[in-house]
């Protein structure tokens, strides 16, 4: 759940931080809740493997949550971690002298209704094959492609991410999405 869709009552992320910084492990907890999926997807679109990509996770968690005072809010938690949760993942990749890789789940999702089994079998053959295909793209197109599908991220947050300007971000998601078109053809 983004900060900004967080239901009516719930504390914001910066009021979690800041119990968080107070002590108050249920804030954590509930920041961890909040903000997991979006960095398991973030680094098992990197690493490419469920088991390094959870422990990637929890390791980018204990690392932002030590570093929890140096937090300024300057960017959304979200973007924070998500960034630390990149560079987790690039770290991991370093070590096991491997490249990066990435993954883009549910690439097509019917917007309505359960498909018939046949068109759901289409779009799983479909989305296997942009999965693959975007696997082709360079690091920060893809990882703009895939932080912009999956997580719905501002080019902004996508440039902070990935260690580049809005501008940057905006251009290589343009590039990576019309690249992508032309290896699906």
């Amino acid at each position: 759940m983004r900060d900004e869709e967080r239901r009516d009552g719930d504390p914001s992320d910066l009021e979690l931080v800041q119990a968080g910084r107070d002590g108050d492990e249920s804030a954590l907890g509930l920041l961890v809740r909040r903000h997991h999926a979006a960095a398991f997807r973030v680094a098992v679109s990197l690493v490419k493997e469920d088991d390094v990509a959870q422990d990637v996770v929890q390791d980018a968690f204990m690392k932002a949550f030590r570093a929890l005072d140096g937090f300024r809010g300057d960017a959304a938690f979200r973007t924070w971690l998500l960034t630390i949760t990149a560079n987790e993942a690039r770290g991991a990749l370093r070590r096991r002298g491997r490249r990066k890789e990435s993954a883009l789940d549910d690439a097509i999702e019917v917007q309505s209704g359960d498909p018939s089994p046949a068109t759901a079998a289409i779009q799983s053959v479909e989305a296997e094959r942009a999965r693959r295909k975007l696997e082709e793209l360079p690091d920060k197109q893809r990882m703009s492609v895939s932080l912009r599908i999956e997580e719905g991220l501002s080019f902004k947050e996508i440039g902070e991410i990935i260690g580049s300007s809005e501008g940057a971000a905006r251009v290589n998601y343009f590039h990576g999405i019309r690249r992508l078109r032309e290896l699906m053809e």
